[in-house]
């Protein structure tokens, strides 16, 4: 076993942006010590034992927190699963690559592949970033998580982690924290890539959705809702949450609604746009006239409703629903948000301390004397042009500078 001692390393950029402040601040340093956050200054001298590294141009900021992510490969859900849990593989390292050192991972329809992904990154057997997981995705029956089911129908395969029923309901999110869940996450409502609902359709009653909060309380484990219009957010927050997820149908009495209980939302807005803007693209879509409907059936509403968000004061999370897009462009999100309204201060905070309070991990999410080293450089200053979101120079894990895209 080697036992030298891991070397300090002392980072120069142009500027910090420790995500405490309002921006950024000049000639700043910051010393990393056995995988944390030693010492910020101006001038800070090197010690004996450190690194010293140069990032001229570059703004410094805390590791990025994606809150909404799904590594795994969808289309591969009817293959092996070993088959399946390799796809997420590059997804982990583009997401690493792009700054983004922590990640939740919101479900697939089969199996708890993802719980799996996590404990290898943390035993160092792949790359990525460190992974909160909700394993599945809990539906009812013929609801936005009940893949495929004209495999069920004909061969009684049934593709998706479905529950009807208090009984059911309680018994799925038991199985959930068996499979050492993180997070349990239902779909409230119906989704726009579903084959059986409709993004206005409402999966669980408010005694089913009481049930499974409830349930997940007992365990210790706080709830995500998949829901994009009034009812099924409402329950939601009425059953106790700890966060919504899209609510891109939702209006503003909703918004009130979460607000004073203090519920997290997490817009998934740049997926809504990666669509909409493709929606004359025939190409694109090819194949897949069922999406592009439900888009197009939804797109004015969808467009007024992501300006929504930025008028409010919901404690709005960083989530990007990468998967349903390349990994590597999740970045979008940052610009997106600017461009329905938020300042690049709000879209920041929401990827750093917003993210980190909602994930429970007050060590990341923020640059100070104590707090895990995760990083990111970018060449630039987002709080003068947010796009250098997607200019990442450098970018450090928990005291180690990870493999960045060239």
């Amino acid at each position: 076993m080697d036992s030298t001692p891991q070397r300090d390393i002392l980072l120069r950029p142009d500027r910090v942006w420790d995500a405490i402040t309002s921006t950024p601040v000049d000639g700043l340093d910051v010393l990393v010590r056995d995988g944390r956050v030693a010492e910020i200054g101006h001038a800070l001298p090197p010690p004996d034992t450190a690194d010293v590294v140069e990032l001229p141009g570059c703004t410094l900021l805390p590791g990025l927190i994606d809150c909404h992510v799904h590594l795994l490969d969808n289309s591969a859900e009817t293959s092996p699963a070993a088959y399946q849990t390799l796809t997420a593989v590059p997804a982990l390292r583009d997401l690493l690559a792009g700054g983004f050192t922590t990640v939740r991972d919101l479900g697939g329809a089969h199996l708890p592949l993802n719980v799996s992904l996590k404990r290898a990154v943390e035993d160092g057997l792949v790359d990525g970033p460190r992974i909160q997981a909700a394993p599945n995705i809990l539906s009812p029956r013929g609801g936005h998580g009940d893949k495929q089911p004209d495999l069920t129908l004909r061969y009684g395969a049934q593709i998706g982690t479905v529950a009807d029923g208090i009984e059911e309901v309680r018994r799925a999110v038991r199985e959930q924290a068996r499979a050492d869940a993180d997070w349990i996450k239902f779909t409230g409502g119906g989704g726009f890539s579903s084959t059986l609902d409709d993004p206005t359709d409402t999966s669980y009653s408010q005694a089913e959705t009481t049930m499974l909060v409830g349930t997940a309380r007992d365990l210790n484990l706080p709830c995500a809702t998949h829901a994009f219009h009034d009812e099924a957010v409402t329950r939601g927050v009425a059953a106790g949450v700890r966060s919504v997820e899209h609510a891109c149908l939702a209006g503003p009495r909703t918004y009130d609604l979460m607000e004073r209980a203090g519920t997290f939302l997490v817009p998934t807005q740049y997926v809504q746009v990666y669509f909409l803007d493709r929606l004359d693209d025939d190409a694109f879509w090819e194949g897949d006239t069922l999406v592009r409907t439900a888009f197009r059936t939804y797109e004015e509403r969808l467009r007024e409703g992501m300006l929504r968000p930025a008028r409010t004061d919901v404690k709005v999370a960083f989530g990007t629903d990468a998967g349903m897009f390349p990994h590597s462009d999740n970045w979008r999100e940052f610009p997106t948000l600017v461009s329905h309204g938020f300042t690049p201060l709000r879209a920041l905070r929401a990827a750093t301390t917003v993210a980190a309070d909602l994930l429970d991990r007050p060590d990341l999410g923020r640059i100070a004397p104590g707090a895990t080293a995760d990083l990111v450089a970018l060449h630039g200053d987002p709080f003068e042009d947010i796009t250098a979101t997607g200019r990442v120079r450098r970018v450090m894990k928990g005291g180690t500078f990870v493999r960045t895209r060239p």
